[in-house]
């Protein structure tokens, strides 16, 4: 039975792994066509590969978000294949080094914001050329908690992830009366393949990280992934200009 997406084109960046991978075959197994992004082909192919399993069509771009003349030739790329773009799901992101601010690195702060808060503005700028052609599109950015909270010892995750959730506002009320909703989400912590990278170089901080979260755990990369196409579903036409958090409850304790 055809999903709820069946016809339609998705974009997912950051999509070799993790809440990327997890979004680009929750889009498939909806009937999408999705355009799998990262700057990791092998695990990128590895995503394509998945969706194709659904019988569902997808396929791979290297992108660096980073770049502008590679984020265009994405965006490109999408309506060549398959001649619109209807879901962009902008989430490639990195982590960037742990310490305070007064001890945050230069090139660490410039990196941290070049690939979460400019990649995502690039994304977005050529997203929205495209949707506006067709007259409308969903796009919804990946922030954080740590977006509408302060996180000690991530000044420039912070301050790039409040950023992307100013951004997605703005751009909401921009391109709201075009037909193009823009939302945001900010996952809490997340049982991706960089909390696993962290906690095993450091297992004894795992009961400490769930302690913090009132429901008593993680979240799976599925339960972002199935806010995220909620957002871009009918289910959520009324819904623009949102930083939907699924964090189990932690800013709110």
């Amino acid at each position: 039975m055809a999903g709820q997406m069946a016809g339609k084109v998705a974009m997912v960046t950051g999509a070799a792994s993790g809440i990327g991978r997890a979004t680009a075959v929750a889009f498939g197994r909806e009937g999408a066509k999705v355009v799998v992004s990262d700057v990791d082909a092998k695990g990128g192919e590895d995503t394509v590969g998945r969706i194709r399993a659904l019988n569902e069509e997808a396929l791979f771009v290297r992108c660096d978000v980073t770049k502008a003349a590679e984020t265009e030739a994405l965006v490109k790329k999408a309506a060549e294949a398959y001649g619109r773009l209807d879901y962009a799901h902008n989430n490639a992101g990195i982590a960037g080094a742990m310490g305070a601010t007064a001890d945050c690195a230069e090139e660490d702060w410039d990196r941290t914001i070049e690939v979460n808060l400019k990649g995502v503005w690039l994304c977005m700028k050529h997203e929205i050329r495209q949707m506006l052609s067709q007259r409308g599109g969903v796009i919804v950015n990946t922030a954080s908690t740590a977006g509408l909270v302060g996180s000690k010892g991530a000044a420039a995750y912070a301050a790039a992830s409040h950023g992307i959730v100013g951004l997605t506002k703005t751009a909401a009320l921009e391109y709201a009366e075009a037909g193009i909703r823009v939302n945001a989400v900010c996952p809490g912590i997340t049982r991706t393949p960089m909390i696993e990278q962290l906690l095993r170089k450091n297992p004894q901080i795992e009961p400490q990280m769930i302690a913090r979260i009132p429901l008593g755990r993680m979240a799976s990369p599925e339960e972002i992934a199935a806010a995220v196409v909620w957002l871009c579903s009918d289910a959520a036409a009324f819904v623009t200009g949102h930083a939907l958090v699924a964090d189990g409850g932690v800013i709110a304790s």
